[in-house]
């Protein structure tokens, strides 16, 4: 598990916060990841975005990207959905980068729980903030349907209420399960080819490990394959669940 271990790369003093102690802002591993992330995110469509009349490799993967996520707001939010494009894109593309980092490097950021609580947590409260800006006090409507019975009313609130305030812990913990599970899966597989390869050369009736192993290097490639799909599945999950969530505070008025 020591791919998921937080390390300290640039140890840095603690500063003293009134009212919630000494904080730690030592540069760890972490840190470094989403720092590179958004580095390369930035440099990627700095040259991908030129607007050439014949579009190159990255203009194309950088316009498909574009047209996803502006097809998910316009379908899923409506004619307001291009306000919204820029913080669902951001969202999308800097999860997707995390994602594919870590199929490349050591440390995937996106496995670690903190991480995936402070996206769901800001794209929540964007969604509060964005329903109060647009309804006022009629946000609430959110949580209590027109046209339901009195009789049933007091316990659809309670269940809208909680549905709601589970939706953060939902998309933090679909991020951070699939993106630990799929490394910790490869992980043991490839102790399994190691294993059994050690246990081939050990000669004897070793040589029975040879098909286990090979097996088992072929579960690797075929889990590493599945792992990029997730990869980006996952962000675009995430995506899609921000727009479900901004259209109902958005388009409160049709519910």
């Amino acid at each position: 598990m020591h791919q998921f271990q937080i390390t300290k790369v640039v140890e840095l003093p603690p500063v003293n916060v009134p009212g919630l102690g000494l904080l730690d802002l030592s540069i760890t591993n972490s840190v470094v990841a989403m720092a590179l992330a958004a580095t390369l995110i930035i440099v990627f469509f700095a040259v991908a975005a030129r607007g050439a009349v014949v579009p190159g490799r990255l203009q194309t993967v950088g316009e498909m990207l574009y047209g996803l996520v502006d097809g998910l707001t316009s379908s899923m939010i409506g004619h307001e959905g291009k306000k919204f494009f820029p913080f669902v894109f951001t969202l999308f593309a800097f999860i997707l980068v995390m994602n594919m980092q870590g199929m490349f490097l050591v440390f995937t950021a996106t496995s670690q729980l903190a991480v995936t609580a402070t996206l769901a947590l800001l794209t929540i409260l964007t969604v509060v903030i964005v329903g109060f800006a647009r309804n006022g006090l009629g946000f609430f409507k959110l949580f209590c349907p027109s046209g339901v019975p009195v009789g049933i009313l007091p316990f659809l609130v309670v269940i809208e209420l909680i549905s709601f305030l589970v939706r953060p812990i939902t998309l933090a913990l679909r991020l951070f399960g699939n993106m630990i599970g799929g490394h910790v899966v490869l992980k043991i597989f490839a102790g399994f080819v190691i294993s059994l390869a050690g246990l081939a050369a050990s000669g004897g009736l070793g040589f029975l490990g040879i098909p286990g192993a090979a097996v088992a290097f072929g579960s690797v490639v075929a889990l590493t394959a599945l792992e990029f799909v997730v990869s980006f599945l996952q962000a675009f999950v995430f995506a899609a669940l921000t727009c479900v969530y901004l259209n109902d505070v958005v388009n409160l008025h049709s519910h």
